[in-house]
């Protein structure tokens, strides 16, 4: 149903509303006439994304709880509107764990088709020799290492990572701290595979391991912040109280376990730790990371992200950050999934 047009309808409902048609029709990019852009109003409220208030020419419409999480944004017409004029949750939302709780992440088919793809993990992994296991493994770690860090600015291609990471050389021309992450994500992935159960159910103190080994001999505090902390590309400021990020850690793991799908369980951490950042620094890998655990700890294939333009998952991760809106990075970590099941062991 969603096309490029109606992706860009929810993206001004969002940013401005309550918003009648007529200020609809004044914001979109081409022009169109007042009848179309009210069938795809009627169709969007038929898809349970928007509610109409009001009637006839002094109609309003808004976002609904479902149109909060689910609705497909058109990231490239969203982010062309500078950071400092987008309309945003510009702090923390409380509810965002009511809201993950009481809405369903994942659709009926979507776990259909991510179940599936664990099945083929699952067989490939039942046939699969030790030692081959192993390299393959190996693989994934070095490929997660890379990308993880390549988000975070490090700037090791992937050959000198494997370079690293096996036979511990360095690369010429890169700072101490760019190989000390790398080497850290490789403590902290051997970590959560070789203690694989302890996620089935997750602690505040289980997040805290995670982020201590990917942090480790970087000058980072190891405990929760005390002060704010500003993120580059967005007004959005999560909480700057040590009180309020320790119960909304707590609130996260409570959370978490009582989800019943391993999937929603390990986007719901992606999301939320990366939104929180609990920490001074170190809070998307963590985030990363410790979804992955939540997958390995359901049987699952972890996620290497080898494939993810750094740019787009920034992107997707800010649509949460600002609107808590889930399509995104619920569509990304769906495709990653994938890619991790079809190209490794």
């Amino acid at each position: 149903m969603e096309t490029a047009r109606t992706q860009e309808i929810i993206g001004i409902i969002l940013t401005n509303e309550p918003i009648g048609i007529s200020e609809i029709q004044k914001r979109l990019e081409s022009a169109t006439s007042i009848p179309t852009l009210n069938r795809d109003l009627v169709k969007l409220k038929t898809a349970g994304y928007i509610l109409a208030e009001g009637s006839g020419p002094t109609t309003k419409y808004r976002i609904n709880l479902k149109g909060l999480l689910h609705a497909p944004i058109a990231a490239d017409l969203y982010f062309k509107t500078e950071a400092d004029n987008r309309r945003i949750i510009e702090k923390f939302n409380p509810s965002v764990f009511s809201n993950l709780k009481e809405s369903r992440l994942f659709s009926a088919s979507e776990l259909t088709q991510l179940n599936e793809f664990t099945r083929l993990h699952s067989k490939k992994v039942e046939t699969t020799p030790t030692a081959h296991y192993k390299k393959e493994f190996e693989r994934l770690l070095i490929e997660l290492s890379w990308k993880s860090s390549q988000i975070e600015g490090n700037t090791y291609d992937l050959l000198d990572t494997e370079q690293l990471l096996k036979y511990n050389i360095t690369a010429p021309n890169h700072t101490r701290e760019e190989a000390i992450m790398l080497l850290n994500h490789k403590e902290a992935i051997e970590y959560t595979r070789a203690n694989s159960d302890l996620y089935k159910q997750l602690t505040v103190s289980k997040i805290i391991d995670i982020h201590t080994l990917l942090t480790q001999n970087l000058g980072i505090s190891k405990s929760t912040r005390n002060r704010l902390v500003r993120i580059t590309g967005t007004r959005y400021t999560p909480p700057d109280n040590q009180f309020v990020l320790e119960e909304a850690l707590t609130e996260l793991c409570k959370l978490v376990n009582g989800l019943v799908h391993v999937f929603e369980k390990a986007l719901s951490a992606l999301l939320l730790i990366s939104y929180l950042q609990p920490f001074d620094d170190g809070n998307k890998r963590t985030a990363r990371l410790t979804a992955n655990a939540l997958l390995m700890a359901g049987g699952c294939c972890p996620l290497s992200y080898r494939s993810v333009n750094p740019s787009e998952y920034k992107k997707a991760i800010l649509l949460f950050y600002e609107l808590n809106n889930v399509t995104a990075c619920k569509n990304m970590f769906i495709q990653q999934y994938q890619f991790a099941v079809e190209n490794y062991f």
